[in-house]
């Protein structure tokens, strides 16, 4: 991935904050894909005593994406707006755990996106150990108007 610009930090990409911000730096970022990456620590949330539910992983490619999207609206001086996970196909993982001390590179590649918010993202999890750990395909929904769908008179 060719990076255009110096890469920002991950939390002002993210309409999240907090503890629910749960990777750690962006990676690589341009037009169709992002890369972040999480060092999985104790202490940290949804992390038990071996390490994280690979459950989790669904929301670390989610953050990826959402990623993306801080990054594009950045590019475009654009406010950083909520969005959805609509669902996933195939999460294949192959453990049920990331442990502690893992480091994980989490990539998002825009497959497709609509001009009316919808769009579809193939994500990865990669342990830099130990390899391929997870893989999904992501749709997701960011609206123009978030109030509207949450009151229910988007159309």
């Amino acid at each position: 991935m060719q990076v255009n610009a110096p890469l920002p930090d991950i939390r002002s990409l993210l309409p999240h904050s907090g503890a629910m911000v749960l990777l750690d730096r962006v990676v690589s970022a341009d037009e169709d894909n992002l890369c972040a990456e999480v060092t999985i620590r104790s202490g940290a949330l949804f992390c038990s005593d071996k390490g994280v539910g690979a459950w989790v992983g669904i929301e670390y490619m989610s953050q990826a994406i959402a990623a993306y999207a801080g990054y594009r609206a950045r590019q475009r001086g654009e406010p950083i707006r909520l969005g959805f996970i609509l669902g996933t196909r195939r999460y294949d993982c192959s453990s049920p755990l990331f442990r502690i001390g893992s480091v994980l590179r989490i990539s998002a590649k825009r497959l497709f996106e609509g001009e009316n918010g919808w769009a579809s993202f193939d994500c990865e999890i990669v342990d830099v150990e130990r390899g391929p750990a997870a893989k999904a395909t992501l749709t997701v929904f960011r609206p123009a108007n978030v109030e509207e769908v949450l009151r229910g008179s988007a159309t």
